[in-house]
C-alpha cells in the first residue's frame, strides 16, 4: 500500500454490551493501522438491529475508547440515523429487480437448505413462487438479494487473494428483515461508501460477510474498500470472544497492561514498550507497529 493521506479506516463496534478484549484487539489494529498512514481513524456504532442494542452501551463503549487513548478523528456516526440511505439503497436494487420477498423462517430454512460456508444456504424458494409483495395485509416478509452466478474475489491484506462462488456457497442473503429492519450486509456496504472507507481492519469471522459486501459494492457501483481480517481472540474453550458468550469487558481503570496484551496478540514485540502513561505508549505503538508481524490465528 502507498502511504498517504487518503487512507481512511474505521472502527464499528455493536452496542450490545461492553468492550472486551476481541474488539479491543480490533480496535487497536484499525488505529494503528490508520495512524501508521497517517490517515484518518473513524467510529461508526451499528446499532441497526436496535432488539439487540443495550441502552447506555454506545456511550460506554466511547468512553472506553477515551479511557484507552482511542480518539476518533470525526464525528461518530449512528447507524440508528441512517435509515433513510438503507432504505433509498433497498428501493434502488429493488427497482432494478435483484430483490424478492421472502417468507421462509430461520427453522424452514435449516430443514430444506444444504450446509454453506457460513450456515444453511437459501434454497430459492420464493424466488420461485413469486409472492405478491404487495399484498402486506396477508404477508410479513423479508428482502432477499438474488446472487445471481457471480464468483467475488478480493484480496485481504494478511490472507493474500481470496474468491468465493457466491450463490453456490452463501446463497441469497436478507437485506431487509420481515420486522423492517436492515440487515448488517447493507448497512455496512452503504456506510462504508458513504464515509468513503478506505481501509476495512476487523475480526476474521467477518470473513464471510465481506464476499456479500463486495456482491453489493459490485451492484451499487461502489468503490471497494482495501480489507484485512484479524485474527480472533478465543476464550478457555476455544469459541470466539464476544458480548454473545458473556466475554468480560475491558477495564478502562488500568488500560496499560491490556492495551499491551492487545498488540502482543497482534504480533508485536512489547518488550521495551513505555508503561508509564498512554500518551508515551501511543506514540511508541504508531513508530513500531509493524503490519507483517500480524498472525493469520
Amino acid at each position: 500500500m502507498s502511504r498517504n493521506n487518503a487512507y481512511r479506516g474505521r472502527f464499528a463496534p455493536s452496542p450490545t454490551g461492553p468492550l472486551h478484549f476481541g474488539s479491543l484487539v480490533t480496535a487497536v489494529g484499525s488505529y494503528l493501522e490508520a495512524k501508521s498512514h497517517q490517515g484518518k481513524w473513524l467510529v461508526r456504532i451499528e446499532d441497526v438491529d436496535t432488539p439487540r442494542v443495550i441502552k447506555g452501551a454506545a456511550d460506554d463503549i466511547l468512553r472506553t475508547l477515551e479511557a484507552f487513548g482511542l480518539y476518533w478523528d470525526e464525528t461518530v456516526v449512528y447507524q440508528s440515523k441512517r435509515t433513510a440511505a438503507y432504505q433509498e439503497t433497498l428501493d434502488n436494487l429493488q427497482q432494478k429487480d435483484w430483490l424478492y420477498p421472502c417468507t421462509c423462517s430461520r427453522q424452514q430454512i435449516a430443514a430444506h437448505g444444504r450446509p454453506g460456508q457460513d450456515g444453511f444456504i437459501y434454497p430459492g424458494t420464493c424466488r420461485q413462487t413469486g409472492i405478491n409483495e404487495t399484498d402486506t395485509s396477508n404477508h410479513c416478509f423479508a428482502w432477499r438479494i438474488h446472487t445471481r452466478e457471480q464468483i467475488i474475489q478480493f484480496h485481504d491484506l494478511l490472507r493474500g487473494q481470496l474468491q468465493l462462488d457466491l450463490p453456490n456457497e452463501l446463497g441469497d442473503f436478507v437485506l431487509c428483515r420481515s420486522d423492517g429492519i436492515f440487515t448488517y450486509q447493507l448497512a455496512v456496504a452503504v456506510d462504508d461508501a458513504w464515509q468513503r472507507v478506505t481501509h476495512v481492519v476487523r475480526g476474521t469471522d467477518l470473513l464471510f460477510s465481506t464476499f456479500r459486501q463486495r456482491y453489493l459494492q459490485q451492484l451499487l457501483g461502489y468503490v471497494t474498500p482495501t480489507y484485512c481480517h484479524l485474527p480472533l481472540a478465543l476464550d478457555s474453550q476455544g469459541k470466539k470472544l464476544s458480548k454473545r458468550t458473556h466475554a468480560f469487558p475491558v477495564s478502562a481503570a488500568d488500560p496499560l497492561p491490556t492495551l499491551l496484551a492487545a498488540l502482543a496478540f497482534l504480533g508485536q514485540d512489547v518488550s521495551n514498550a513505555p508503561r508509564d502513561n498512554i500518551e508515551t505508549f501511543w506514540q511508541w505503538a504508531r513508530l513500531h507497529w509493524q503490519w507483517d508481524k500480524i498472525p493469520l490465528v
